[in-house]
């Protein structure tokens, strides 16, 4: 006989805003399937492969209040201070330079930097300990939406029936495309490289955005762990020609390409972990929603990491999805039906459109090498560092108060 489940939602990938969304829903008592194709990685700690996030701190609220931050197995290590400059690689920076401080803003860190694989083990204990939630994976899922509900159909033989089906699975979402939701992309012909390094010197609690003609280049400050007291991650942004040469360099010599973008103000730089590279590509679903569905991160949205915003967009999309459920079923109402979904849309896609028009914007003013553009730069930022209630506004912005940033934080190669 086969086992049927029923809940209020049901998330199709288990992904980082996947995984926080079946928490934040099963947190607040409300019945969640979490479903994914893949296992979930291992609980026990893994090697240190070079990926992390920077969580801003509104989504470290989201994850406070899904019970997984405390769950973290070591602390996240904090950002409190933001330089920004233009240069080109192997010089100098300019010296009209952007200099961002939380102590300024009296809010606390702009964002804390996690580790991948320490955000997955806290999804991975939080997940087992809820009561209101099931998890499915490794198994395949067959959808049907109808006005009247969902069923997902199990490779496991299990089916789940549901009123929300929520998909996270990525850009390249099968469930968006089922449900013939179209998105507008845009190439920007550049490779996004995502790695880490230890250095000599600590970092301070410091990041760096280094703006260069071809893309630009941050260095994000890591916590200390026993196997690296000094180690940030970095996220570069490159043409792909370049990008596939560098790839492609020995350890010692890749290391003294990044030195090149980075600076030697942290002394000699030793690249850890893996390499991840993606292609650099915005895209936006032309709507966030369906019979019975919802898109949430990259199903619905992807944005040039320039701004760096990418999960903790897809952070916000959960925030306002968990809350809309929690408040329709509590008064009693349908938690997948025409009103929240329109709801839903209302709230999320102008906040995602503002962000990738932001993105664009700063992509194009930041991402070339002509002389006018590149005094203008560096000239605005000298502007900014002089107006202290603009340089507030700007790392408000950068703690996720709003649709805009004034930081490159590390987004996330991958789906959702």
């Amino acid at each position: 006989m086969t086992k049927r489940i029923e809940v209020a939602v049901c998330i199709i990938g288990a992904g980082p805003v996947g995984a926080t969304l079946a928490a934040a829903l099963a947190a607040g008592g409300v019945p969640a399937a979490l479903v994914d194709s893949a296992p979930l990685p291992p609980m026990e700690l893994p090697e240190f492969d070079g990926r992390a996030y920077a969580i801003a701190l509104t989504s470290r609220n989201l994850l406070e209040a899904a019970g997984v931050w405390p769950l973290l197995p070591w602390a996240p290590g904090p950002i409190t201070r933001i330089r920004c400059a233009d240069g080109l690689p192997g010089e100098a920076p300019s010296r009209l330079a952007l200099h961002f401080d939380a102590a300024e803003t009296g809010a606390g860190p702009f964002g804390w930097m996690v580790e991948a694989r320490a955000l997955r083990m806290a999804l991975n204990a939080r997940m087992g300990a809820l009561a209101h939630l099931s998890v499915h994976a490794p198994a395949r899922a067959e959808v049907t939406r109808t006005p009247e509900g969902a069923e997902i159909r199990l490779s496991t033989g299990e089916t789940i029936v549901a009123r929300l089906v929520v998909a996270a699975e990525g850009r390249r979402s099968p469930l968006r495309r089922q449900a013939g939701i179209g998105a507008a992309t845009l190439d920007y012909r550049q490779t996004g490289i995502v790695g880490a390094v230890a250095h000599e010197r600590p970092h301070g609690q410091e990041a760096l955005e280094q703006f260069l003609p071809n893309g630009p280049f941050a260095q994000l400050p890591l916590a200390p762990t026993a196997e690296h007291p000094n180690a940030s991650a970095i996220v570069w942004s490159e043409k792909r020609a370049i990008a596939e040469r560098v790839l492609a360099l020995p350890d010692a010599e890749y290391g003294r390409e990044i030195q090149r973008r980075m600076g030697d103000h942290l002394g000699k730089v030793t690249p850890i972990g893996r390499r991840w590279s993606y292609p650099l590509t915005a895209m936006h679903a032309l709507r966030y929603t369906d019979t019975r569905l919802a898109l949430v991160g990259d199903a619905a949205h992807g944005i040039h990491p320039i701004a760096g915003q990418g999960l903790n967009l897809g952070f916000r999309d959960v925030a306002a999805l968990a809350e809309l459920v929690a408040q329709a079923l509590a008064r009693g109402e349908d938690p997948g039906g025409p009103a929240l979904l329109a709801a839903y849309q209302a709230r999320r896609r102008p906040d995602a459109m503002l962000m990738l028009g932001a993105t664009h914007a700063l992509e194009r003013l930041f991402g070339n090498s002509l002389p006018p553009l590149r005094l203008a730069r560096r000239l605005g930022m000298g502007a900014v560092e002089r107006m202290p209630r603009l340089k507030d506004f700007f790392a408000r912005r950068a703690m996720g108060f709003g649709p805009l940033t004034g930081s490159l934080m590390l987004d996330r190669p991958g789906g959702a």
